[in-house]
């Protein structure tokens, strides 16, 4: 009796510890086996397996194969789809704080844009945003630098940028647009016909090891440096709130550290491959410049334009601008003192 009587406990407490595992279907804006940015989606998956013991599973599915890339936020926003995977500047024309949060010409770098994003308040501030279109955001993938683009015209003067046809997201396109040029926004998949054909001119997407797997060094003469129009930028996991409320408070907390923990590895995955690609494409004939110092100074004085008359135009960007820039600005203090000098 006392052997069928603990039994019968081990089974009781088997049975109890099951959980049946929810699984989300998330619509990427990237495509599925893409370096670092599809790549992304995947290590938050497992993250969030490992985080919630198996009770929340993510089926990741690359651009387009659910709905259109730049449709996601749509198709989460009503339900049709539970959750997405996407550059958070994508939707600046639905969110405008979107833009910001996605990447701030000449704004913070990884470190600083991460510190904010998650300890400054910008979360918060970014999620009043998205809570009328019923999406919980969770910033879960911080890029870093990207470099400033791929063209087939060298850019020696402001004057150059007039007329270029340039596919770039974010911010960054209202300030080129600024100073002349005509920009788009095209999904990454595309990217390759459109530079080849003489669609655009030029175009920026990621980092080298991004850019090097949508085949950019075969069809554009110039790289260029530094990218000027995002420092850092985010990603992010988009959930129905619907769904995001059906899971319990427990559930949701080893979901944000699954996130935190996806961040740290974004920013550890990314700087160390790069140089040895820019080496790559310079041995395929590719010539990597810097844009003068005239014409980062113009870029420089028509972001503040544009982030100026953003913050005039809606409240929340204008909370987050200069929520950023004090942020910037207590961290200036203490990166200046740590400023060690370069080797002679």
């Amino acid at each position: 009796m006392k052997t069928v009587a603990t039994l019968t406990a081990a089974l009781a407490i088997s049975t109890a510890s099951f959980v049946q595992a929810e699984t989300l279907d998330v619509a990427s804006t990237f495509p599925k086996n893409m370096p670092f940015l599809g790549e992304g989606a995947e290590v938050l998956a497992k993250n969030i397996d490992i985080a919630t013991h198996g009770e929340v599973k993510l089926r990741v599915h690359g651009a387009g194969d659910l709905v259109p890339a730049l449709e996601v936020l749509n198709q989460v926003s009503s339900g049709a789809i539970p959750a997405g995977w996407d550059f958070i500047g994508y939707w600046g024309g639905t969110i405008p704080v979107a833009a910001l949060a996605g990447a701030m010409p000449f704004g913070p770098g990884p470190d600083l844009f991460t510190g904010w994003m998650w300890e400054g308040g910008g979360m918060e501030i970014v999620q009043k945003a998205y809570t009328p279109l019923n999406v919980k955001l969770l910033p879960c993938h911080v890029t870093a630098p990207e470099p400033g683009g791929w063209f087939n015209k060298e850019i020696n003067t402001v004057e150059d940028l007039q007329g270029l046809r340039m596919r770039i997201s974010g911010m960054g396109g209202q300030v080129l647009n600024k100073l002349g040029a005509s920009t788009q926004l095209i999904p990454g998949g595309e990217l390759y016909v459109a530079l080849e054909r003489g669609r655009i001119d030029a175009t920026e997407f990621s980092l080298p090891v991004v850019d090097k797997s949508l085949g950019f060094a075969e069809i554009a003469k110039y790289y260029y440096f530094p990218g000027w129009h995002q420092p850092a930028s985010w990603n992010s996991l988009i959930v129905n709130m619907d769904v995001w409320d059906g899971f319990g408070e427990e559930v949701q907390e080893q979901i944000m550290t699954a996130c935190k923990a996806t961040v740290t590895w974004s920013l550890a995955a990314a700087p160390e491959p790069q140089g040895e690609i820019i080496e790559e494409f310079r041995s395929m004939g590719v010539e990597t410049k810097r844009f003068p110092d005239e014409v980062l100074a113009a870029l420089r004085e028509a972001s503040t334009e544009v982030l100026e008359e953003a913050a005039a135009a809606d409240p929340i960007v204008a909370e987050a601008y200069q929520s950023i820039q004090d942020y910037m600005a207590k961290a200036q203090v203490w990166n200046d003192l740590q400023q060690i000098p370069a080797a002679n």
